[in-house]
């Protein structure tokens, strides 16, 4: 049995992989589906302090309260900074890393510093309602997406080099994600020799457009 900490992406919550989740529960793991401070339904507790720390400190507040190791961690979208910030403070509870069309920040990167103008802009918008939260815009979006604390898009991630020592890390690029804003990260990553990376021909939303394929490489990431 391995334990999956499944990590998701701007504006969504732990249930957007549902059939994820169910799926690896089905085949007899342990799976922490987790929705993060200020996002989703724990909007209300944005205050203005929720940031990318606040992001870190949730996931690993679980690994260690759950005491867990040998960990699979699973990342969707924005989800890849707070994976990466988790994975260099207890890299030592972590096995494996399956970044799904996710952020893979560099020390001192930021999520909105990543991004193209397009979408720098879109965050902002999203934002103008009260400058802290943004919200998404997209009609195509899951009704319980909510919102989401700008000051974690902002804030620049600290990277000491220990999330090094996971060497098993796994890209999956969604080659059919239109205006995306990671290519620059895939193409980075395809000549690394360190990652192994897998060009899926579906869109952003993978556990909705790939949800066999996404379990299967979520097994595999298992070892």
């Amino acid at each position: 049995m391995t334990a999956f900490v499944l990590i998701p992406g701007m504006l969504h919550g732990g249930w957007w992989f549902r059939p994820l989740t169910d799926g690896l529960r089905a085949a007899g793991h342990e799976v922490y589906p987790l929705t993060l401070t200020g996002v989703a339904e724990r909007g209300h507790l944005n205050n203005g302090t929720v940031n990318l720390d606040t992001h870190i400190q949730d996931v690993v507040s679980v690994l260690e309260a759950e005491q867990l190791t040998d960990v699979v961690l699973v990342a969707h979208s924005y989800g890849g900074m707070v994976a990466s910030g988790a994975a260099d403070r207890v890299p030592e509870r972590i096995a494996s890393l399956l970044y799904a069309d996710a952020f893979v920040p560099r020390d001192g990167e930021s999520a909105y510093g990543i991004v193209d103008e397009v979408w720098k802009q879109r965050y902002l918008a999203g934002a103008s309602a009260d400058g802290l939260t943004t919200a998404g815009r997209n009609p195509a979006l899951d009704p319980r997406a909510g919102v989401h604390p700008l000051a974690s898009l902002l804030q620049s991630i600290t990277l000491t080099g220990a999330l090094d020592a996971v060497t098993r890390r796994t890209y999956l690029h969604a080659s059919a994600f239109e205006e995306s804003p990671l290519l620059e990260t895939f193409t980075r990553l395809s000549e690394d020799p360190t990652w192994t990376v897998i060009t899926l021909p579906f869109g952003h939303d993978l556990i909705r457009e790939a949800p066999e394929e996404f379990l299967k490489l979520a097994l595999a990431a298992a070892g």
